[in-house]
């Protein structure tokens, strides 16, 4: 993969995660319920790799 399709696609991944946060934030979604889903899916994506 090329350096600038690399980067482009972190810029892309940041642009999302902030983008996903602001319309949390936004909408009125608690912290807590942000931290939750994120150690949900941390977990989730763990323990699936594990069994394998």
């Amino acid at each position: 993969m090329p350096l600038t399709h690399f980067l482009g696609l972190i810029a892309l991944v940041v642009a999302a995660a902030g983008l996903t946060l602001w319309l949390a934030f936004w909408s009125g979604v608690p912290l807590v319920a942000i931290m939750f889903a994120a150690v949900a899916g941390s977990v989730i994506l763990t323990w699936s790799r594990v069994n394998r």
